[in-house]
């Protein structure tokens, strides 16, 4: 029996456009130097779990959210590129560490309009950071938030 034993449904964090994560404008991100996952080019501010987990950290800038689902797959949520330095500003945080969410739960609202008058790329990056020997498969295209979008095997 292998450390994840189960599959995992991954949901979309947002409304948008799922893309793979190698076109990300970043290359932490699209070597897959954070792990493998996928992003979304957002059409709205609001921000969903990708997964059933509960919430281990809230970065104080809250540009960036991990989880961790109850079979130890670690889930890093980072909303656009280069957002840390922001400082926190055009982001709402509505979770916080030890919270229990699904796709459904709402984690953070975000100005997208903001993010891009401060010249920041606004994609939503889900990365899974220890896949191990599991492997991903998603779809791209039109999403809306918390619709179903993969499977990690």
């Amino acid at each position: 029996m292998g450390f994840f034993s189960k599959k995992v449904t991954v949901y979309s964090p947002v409304k948008g456009t799922v893309k793979t994560i190698d076109q990300v404008n970043d290359e932490m991100f699209s070597t897959k130097a954070l792990g493998d996952g996928f992003a979304v080019e957002p059409a709205d501010g609001v921000i969903v779990s990708p997964v059933e987990a509960t919430v281990t950290s809230v970065f104080p800038t809250k540009h960036a959210i991990s989880l961790k689902t109850k079979n130890g797959l670690e889930v890093l949520i980072h909303i656009g590129i280069d957002t840390v330095e922001l400082s926190g500003s055009g982001f709402e945080i509505h979770v916080k560490e030890g919270t229990k969410v699904t796709q459904d739960t709402k984690l953070a609202v975000v100005d997208f309009n903001y993010l891009k008058s401060e010249g920041k790329d606004t994609d939503v990056m889900v990365v899974f950071t220890n896949l191990n020997k599991q492997t991903l498969t998603v779809e791209t295209g039109q999403v809306s938030s918390g619709q179903e979008v993969g499977l990690i095997n």
